[in-house]
């Protein structure tokens, strides 16, 4: 970088410190104003972060390595958590599902789900427990990715016998760290809705650069290659036709002795993302992305943010394009296809350059410090709260939250040293780990026979399955494997620890119900309550289910539009523009003329 690239970069640095410690005092006012903002932020603010958290520089680096190395149809394996199909479910009725509960965490809900006594404290505490494992895991995505990207421009030599990599993404968690611990989601929000502005504004310069950009008929791109090939990369020849593609195919054809090659039973592969998806959808998320619904004012509001959230999110693809038609133009200077990214980046002007870093700084980390607020809520709240000290003064609640965060990082760099791959841990993550505890997450909404026994024991069985998995799984072994092994263990374990304990308290059943309202295997507790309340649960759940029909392709002709774009594949793109706005017009009528009806909670007689 020259002296002026240095210069945009530390002005954009500095303001975000200074927005962070502008907020250090409302934030310090209690651990509710710090991991929630008083549940009094914007929905737009709230959107505008949540699709900042979501565009972060590994899953990007990644994205853009798969969408280069096998075109337009990498879009689908990112179908497994870089599509974020989720928010098709969040924006129809699982966020406000989970606004409704009133909590600061998932790990708290469980409480309002499953009660106080011992089996609602066992859940929480596994929930919090495995929480805080998966934010250690996306701290170390985020660390690999960072790392790698700004290692290319900052010149950090090898000290103390550690990788200059993890100097580089040291530095960039240590800038975060500063406004994310000092002020709460507060520094977070409203940092990442600056960011939010910086990143749409280096979206547009590289589509705007792209769209310039003629590839020839026939190119090469470049794949990594499996240890047992000799590592490194290799050369691949394709065609624009084939490339720019959309629709999927059955086999992709993959020389096996790429790692990508794990793709080439595409049809299955995605079927399984698809599975994956729709599951991980109904029964919710967690962490950051939860913590915006938590925040929310109420369930119109919940609304609004998801589908501004969602919007806003569809332009991260005609970045992942441009960048992938733009690291085709440079196909002598590829090897890794990881490595896409700080390749286009090096190439800009300087002044250019400067502002494009400072974009993608912005973007990884808005989803840093969202990640680690929420993982820190999970220590303070739902295990030193709940398990240590629960007569905590507001200074001591603080304390331990600024450590918690601190801690956090420190073991997530540590990971770093070990795990070098951004689609490794990224796929352990979406496919592994997460799969793990899917299936109890999924349950607890749909079936009231679910306890807390049974919901803890399928948690925990999930996540270390997961572990044995990643630490015993040979080499380039299909992630739908990895998913089934571990999903298909908790579930075996969800519904035995289930079936072998008492249920849930009727009285925690039927107010968790009563302010909730799902739809499911319900009937036992939905007789306790009267027909016109239960009548207009219907009409808002029939709602619900027909509109989910929708939102999920609307979500994906959506994203796939813009990247038909960037790949100057016209006739693709008013195909899937028309469709768009079908589908638009379907969810206004059957979901978002809606939103301001609420179905009133039944009085406890």
């Amino acid at each position: 970088m020259g002296s002026v690239d240095y210069l945009i970069v530390s002005l954009y640095i500095l303001g975000m410190i200074l927005v962070g410690l502008y907020f250090q005092r409302k934030a310090a006012s209690g651990i509710d104003s710090y991991f929630l903002g008083n549940r009094n932020l914007p929905w737009w603010a709230l959107g505008a972060s949540g699709m900042s958290s979501n565009l972060d520089i590994s899953g990007t680096m990644i994205i853009v390595a798969l969408v280069y190395a096998i075109g337009a149809k990498g879009f689908y394996i990112e179908i497994r958590g870089g599509v974020t199909l989720i928010m098709a479910f969040l924006m129809i009725f699982m966020g406000k599902w989970n606004r409704r509960a009133g909590v600061m965490t998932l790990a708290e809900w469980m409480k309002f789900r499953f009660g106080d006594d011992k089996e609602g404290k066992l859940a929480r505490l596994i929930t919090a427990i495995t929480s805080l494992i998966m934010t250690i895991a996306m701290v170390t995505y985020f660390a690999i990715g960072g790392g790698k990207f700004l290692d290319e421009f900052l010149g950090i030599p090898n000290l103390l016998g550690l990788p200059s990599e993890f100097w580089a993404a040291s530095v960039l968690i240590a800038l975060a760290m500063i406004y994310t611990v000092a002020s709460g989601l507060y520094g977070v929000i409203w940092t990442d809705v600056f960011q939010g502005a910086l990143i749409f504004l280096a979206i547009a310069y590289v589509v705007i650069r792209a769209l310039s950009i003629d590839l020839p008929d026939e190119f090469f791109v470049s794949m990594p290659l499996k240890e047992t090939a000799g590592g490194g990369y290799k050369a691949y020849l394709t065609s624009f036709k084939d490339w720019t593609n959309v629709m999927p195919k059955w086999n992709l054809n993959i020389d096996s002795n790429s790692v990508y090659s794990m793709y080439n039973l595409f049809g299955i592969a995605i079927m399984f993302y698809l599975f994956k998806t729709v599951i991980e959808g109904s029964g919710g998320t967690g962490n950051y992305m939860i913590q915006r619904y938590f925040a929310a004012k109420n369930d119109r509001e919940a609304g609004f943010l998801s589908l501004f959230w969602t919007f806003l999110l569809s332009f991260r693809w005609p970045f992942i394009g441009a960048m992938a038609v733009w690291g085709v133009s440079l196909a002598t200077q590829i090897t890794d296809p990881e490595m896409v990214l700080p390749a286009v980046v090096s190439t800009l002007p300087v002044g250019i350059k400067g502002f494009l870093i400072a974009g993608l700084m912005a973007a990884a980390m808005s989803t840093f410090d969202s990640t680690v607020n929420a993982g820190a809520a999970y220590w303070v709240k739902d295990i030193y709260l709940e398990r240590i000290k629960p007569d905590a003064n507001n200074k001591q609640q603080m304390r331990q939250s600024y450590l918690a965060s601190i801690l956090i990082v420190i073991i997530g760099l540590g990971l770093m040293l070990v795990i070098k791959n951004i689609n490794d841990i990224w796929g352990w993550i979406t496919m592994s780990i997460g799969a793990g505890m899917i299936i109890p997450q999924l349950i607890r909404w749909y079936w009231w026979r679910l306890n807390g026994y049974g919901y803890a024991i399928g948690m925990a069985t999930g996540t270390i399955a997961a572990i044995l998995w990643k630490i015993l799984a040979p080499e380039g072994t299909a992630e739908y494997l990895a998913f089934i092994f571990s999903a298909g263990l908790s579930l075996a374990a969800t519904i035995v620890g289930t079936l072998l304990t008492e249920p849930t308290d009727e009285k925690v059943l039927l107010n968790f119900y009563k302010k909730t309202r799902p739809f499911g295997f319900w009937s036992k507790i939905r007789d306790k309550f009267s027909t016109e309340f239960i009548t207009k649960i219907n009409s808002e759940n029939r709602r619900d289910i027909f509109s989910i029909f929708f939102a999920v392709p609307w979500q994906c002709c959506l994203f796939l539009m813009w990247l038909m774009l960037a790949m100057k594949r016209f006739d693709n793109f008013l195909i899937l523009l028309i469709s768009t706005v079908i589908l638009s017009v379907i969810l206004y009528l059957s979901w978002f003329r809606h939103l301001s009806t609420e179905v009133r909670e039944e009085k406890e007689k």
